[in-house]
């Protein structure tokens, strides 16, 4: 079975998770396990309320096949948590590493963004952080950006993310192309 572990913080940005958590669960049967920073309550900016499966300072990469990061408002502030050796071990062991909106801040941080293809919510949202210098890899992209196990994506993309996850994990099917184009239809130029 597939395992995703999926760190949400403090005010975390409930669609850009909601779309990936849900499918992979519910119609694809991944294990989804949830984990937050020191393992305690997060609240996210609609107000929903997440007891975590676990503390994300826990998280080992042999037990996942990937790491997802959820972006929110936290990211940018001060107590934003340091997950560097968390996302050092799941990118030293091969394994997908995900992050969406602020969540790329911390990936910029932990220098995962360096030597591949990534995006997020803009350039300038992550250029002058330290441990970041990937700014020639950077894709001005509106939808997720795949580079191997590597998936960053925008605030504005979580249909393409969770695409790029499901891809990432070579996870494809009949159901999964359905999902996709039933989420991204709204997306689509109307027939003249």
């Amino acid at each position: 079975m597939t395992r995703l572990a999926v760190v949400l913080t403090e005010a975390f940005a409930d669609w850009e998770v909601g779309q990936l958590t849900a499918s992979a669960r519910t119609e694809f049967g991944f294990d989804v396990v949830t984990a937050a920073p020191g393992g305690a309550e997060v609240r996210s900016m609609g107000g929903l309320r997440v007891t975590p499966d676990t503390a994300a300072e826990a998280l080992r990469a042999e037990a996942f096949n990937g790491l997802v990061l959820c972006g929110g408002m936290i990211w940018e502030t001060e107590k934003a948590p340091d997950l560097k050796p968390v996302i050092d071990d799941f990118m030293g062991r091969g394994k997908l590493v995900a992050g969406i909106c602020g969540a790329t801040l911390a990936l910029a941080k932990a220098g995962a963004l360096n030597n591949a293809a990534h995006t997020s919510n803009a350039l300038r949202f992550i250029a002058d952080l330290p441990g970041y210098c990937g700014h020639a890899h950077y894709k001005d992209a509106p939808a997720a950006v795949r580079d191997g196990m590597l998936v960053t994506a925008p605030g504005s993309a979580p249909t393409t993310f969770a695409a790029e996850i499901y891809r990432a994990l070579d996870f494809r099917n009949e159901d999964l192309d359905q999902y996709l184009l039933m989420f991204g239809a709204e997306h689509q130029p109307k027939a003249a």
